[in-house]
């Protein structure tokens, strides 16, 4: 087997979905490890994130940049939302 490191610490299971899919569609070998333990009730996913992309070091680069996109694309957007409810949090 590949020598497989840790590249990137997911926030959570939506993350975790679309790098998979994004990583299959541009087959890089990977491992999405979650930190979910049954009997703890998701308290080491609440310390130290969901989970963990491993993948070899020659696609570190490539993962980054693809995590770091989804995550700008997805605070804009939050801010697009934000902007669409006139700047309220969402309370009436």
């Amino acid at each position: 087997m590949a020598d497989f490191k840790q590249i990137v610490v997911l926030d959570n299971e939506i993350e975790a979905n679309i790098m998979e899919d994004i990583l299959k569609d541009r087959e890089i070998p990977h491992i999405i490890q979650s930190y979910h333990v049954p009997g703890y009730d998701g308290v080491f996913q609440f310390h130290k994130g969901w989970g963990h992309i491993e993948a070899e070091e020659e696609y570190r680069d490539e993962i980054l940049e693809i995590y770091n996109d989804i995550k700008k694309e997805a605070e804009k957007k939050v801010k697009e939302e934000f902007k669409e409810k006139g700047g309220q949090n969402g309370k009436d």
